[in-house]
């Protein structure tokens, strides 16, 4: 007897998979598919996203060049001190200054303030991310650490909102946490057009892949009358 053959058109027959139960996930085994790719990505939480952190190279160099500077002038001077020659006259004039002034004098109190300032300043660049303008996107791979341009995902938002049906022109402005979108509308209900872009950018923002969503702020209106 001869064996039962498949279809003639030669094609491979793939087992019946069977329907998952209501709330599962249903799963294909590959022995049974017969695939082998195995490019599929692996989705998984790659740490927390965290704020990219600025170089502060400009700062940095302009500090570390007034400290060498000052710092080499000084010394200078000292090691011609001890080597009996005299003092430089900016150091003997300051000496002579400080010496005679009281600390309720007021240029003892601008420098003061000055230097305070700036020390402040320095605390704070030192302690802060910066890169205000780069916002972190989620990670979905650990090692892997992506931002988004502020402006880049305002033209995202933009291109979204001047799609919707009775949209005549779109300003967004995007911060770290915020989205405004200033929409001007020529036909339509005012409510149902900002109804469909609270929807459509809503959506548009999700898809940004950011790890902290700015929130949204639509505003729209007629166009002003000429004349």
């Amino acid at each position: 007897m001869s064996e039962p053959h498949g279809p003639e058109d030669g094609t491979r027959r793939l087992p019946a998979v069977e329907p998952a139960p209501s709330g599962g996930v249903l799963e294909m085994d590959r022995s049974a598919s017969g695939s082998t790719d195995e490019r599929a990505p692996v989705r998984h939480s790659g740490g927390h996203a965290g704020r990219f952190w600025s170089g502060r190279r400009i700062p940095a160099a302009l500090v570390a060049l007034i400290v060498l500077g000052g710092a080499g002038l000084l010394l200078y001077d000292i090691a011609a001190v001890r080597a009996d020659h005299p003092a430089m006259q900016w150091r003997r004039s300051a000496a002579e200054d400080l010496a005679s002034r009281h600390l309720d004098d007021v240029w003892v109190l601008a420098g003061s303030a000055l230097a305070a300032a700036l020390g402040l300043w320095l605390l704070v660049l030192a302690l802060t991310p910066g890169l205000r303008a780069l916002l972190p996107m989620s990670r979905r791979h650990a090692g892997v650490k992506a931002g988004l341009d502020r402006n880049a995902a305002g033209f995202v938002l933009r291109d979204r909102a001047v799609e919707v049906s009775g949209v005549q022109s779109v300003r967004v402005r995007t911060s770290r946490r915020k989205a405004t979108v200033r929409a001007v509308s020529h036909f339509r209900a005012l409510d149902d057009v900002r109804a469909d872009l609270d929807t459509v950018l809503g959506r548009a923002v999700s898809e940004l892949g950011l790890a902290r969503p700015p929130g949204l702020s639509v505003h729209v209106r007629r166009p002003a009358k000429k004349g």
